[in-house]
């Protein structure tokens, strides 16, 4: 079992921490904003600062609105719109309402769209995309579609504001997943908030911290850590509503930030920013939703001074593992698991298994993939992991990725980082290939400077692991399949070509 203790503040006593302090998020946040209804707490480039009063009140107002139109505890409503205060309001009242948010990613096509409303059977969605608005009737006629102002008439606040119990579920998130359609894995009030309570002790977070949140609101990292942690925490949060270096390093200065999250994609334009330095005046800088070569680690140190703290977690989970505060944060690991959080390395590869309070029970109707998902309790993570002489974790590949060739077991992240070392690539992903001597090949697809021979690619990666490791053929292509969060999409690439969204 590997310990959590590491990212205690000294003098603090293990049984002392309270994951559930506040009973569900909702509760807190409607506490903290009739506590001081003048503090600012959220900013939008369109708004402006809004306070805890105005969001107790008008997340108050379309909590009535939604109930006034049938939306009851326990319903779902799918939710999804550009980062902005409307966006936080309308969640907000969702969560209060006791009702279970769906956060959907706004660049989904219609069938992706239409997968998810008839898996969870949403009575509402809340949408600032009017195209969806035709999608969705096609896909459940009769659902209430709405845009983030939530224009439905007036009605009373229900009795039930803010009382929905801590193990009722609150949000369905919609797993990427690498093969088959998205799973809806359901988190509780409870698991939102262990999570939040864990990342506040874990990286010091308080009320004087001030977070730049580039990061899309449908996803756990934007969602679930930003959002959530803000609003938990009695911080404040400055809110773009999409990506730019320069942005985010003028609401950085503008706003006087102290913590910016972001994935290693957004690292990799800020160190490329002649203004990289800027980021100095930040307290923490985290790093999530795709792994960080170490070689990213160092050049974000090198240009602006910041040691960058990589994290882990999942949609079904939250946070889980965190590289520590105030000791060394290593590049190549995700550190220590987060305070409340058992983890455990279990088989030969080792996958990653975790459980605690902020795990969830299960997936959205599917009993099949819940027997598959836990062992005895344990939630399988399909992360491959191995912890050095430390303990720092590191997440080694992908159970499903994972790549036997002649009987030899290849993890594709070590093969990645060989091949990220040659001097003309600039990115990679490395797959198997069915082959049917060997029963799988291993491929790499590699953004370049120029062409690399098969050859080339052998000898280099061949200096530096083992023979059975080398790419056995290696595919030039313009640009890798990601999703909105930076992580790239395996399953998509597919004999030298990139298979098409719709094919996915």
């Amino acid at each position: 079992m590997i310990e959590w203790h590491r990212h205690l503040p000294d003098g603090v006593d293990p049984l002392m921490v309270d994951l559930g302090a506040g009973a569900t998020l909702p509760a807190a946040w409607a506490r903290r904003w009739a506590a001081d209804r003048t503090r600012l707490v959220i900013h939008d480039p369109e708004a402006g600062w809004i306070s805890g009063g105005e969001l107790l009140d008008r997340s108050e107002a379309i909590a009535g609105r939604l109930d006034g139109a049938g939306v009851r505890p326990g319903d779902r409503v799918l939710l999804s719109a550009e980062s902005s205060v409307r966006l936080v309001v309308a969640h907000a009242a969702l969560l209060r309402l006791g009702a279970v948010v769906m956060p959907t990613n706004g660049s989904y096509q219609e069938s992706e769209v239409a997968h998810v409303v008839a898996d969870a059977r949403p009575v509402a969605a809340i949408v600032d995309n009017p195209t969806w608005h035709a999608w969705i009737e096609r896909a459940r006629p009769g659902t209430i579609v709405v845009n983030p102002d939530v224009d439905l008439p007036d009605a009373p606040a229900p009795a039930h504001l803010d009382a929905v119990a801590p193990d009722a579920p609150a949000l369905i998130g919609y797993t990427s997943g690498t093969t088959g359609r998205p799973k809806g894995a359901v988190l509780s009030h409870a698991n939102l908030l262990a999570s939040v309570r864990a990342l506040e002790i874990a990286w010091r977070w308080t009320p004087e911290d001030r977070l730049v949140l580039a990061l899309p609101l449908f996803h756990m990292h934007g969602l679930g850590v930003g959002l959530h942690g803000t609003l938990t925490v009695g911080a404040t949060a400055v809110l773009l509503p999409s990506f730019n270096a320069d942005a985010v390093l003028d609401a950085c200065a503008e706003h006087e930030a102290t913590m910016f999250f972001g994935v290693p994609t957004m690292y990799t334009r800020l160190t490329e920013s002649a203004r990289a330095r800027e980021l100095q005046q930040l307290r923490l800088c985290v790093s999530g939703s795709a792994p960080m070569p170490a070689e990213l680690h160092r050049r974000v140190e090198e240009v602006s001074g910041q040691r960058v703290l990589e994290r882990y977690g999942m949609t079904e989970t939250a946070m889980l593992v965190s590289n520590p505060y105030d000791q060394e944060r290593r590049p190549g690991s995700v550190g220590f698991p987060l305070p409340g959080l058992e983890v455990r390395l279990v088989g030969d590869p080792a996958e990653i298994q975790v459980r605690g309070p902020n795990v969830f029970a299960g997936y959205w109707e599917r009993p099949d993939a819940n027997l598959e998902a836990f062992d005895d309790g344990w939630f399988r993570t399909g992360d491959l992991g191995a912890n050095d002489d430390d303990g720092y974790i590191s997440i080694v590949g992908r159970a499903k990725e994972l790549i036997i060739s002649g009987g030899f077991n290849v993890y594709p992240r070590e093969v990645e980082d060989a091949v990220r070392e040659h001097e003309a690539v600039l990115d990679c992903a490395v797959v198997g290939e069915a082959d049917p001597e060997w029963g799988e090949a291993v491929v790499a697809y590699v953004i370049a400077d120029r062409d690399i021979s098969d050859g080339e690619m052998k000898s280099f990666v061949g200096d530096r692991l083992a023979h059975y490791k080398r790419p056995r053929t290696t595919y030039r292509v313009e640009e890798l399949p990601r999703n909105a969060l930076g992580k790239v999409q395996k399953h998509r690439l597919e004999s030298g070509n990139v298979l098409p969204a719709e094919m996915a």
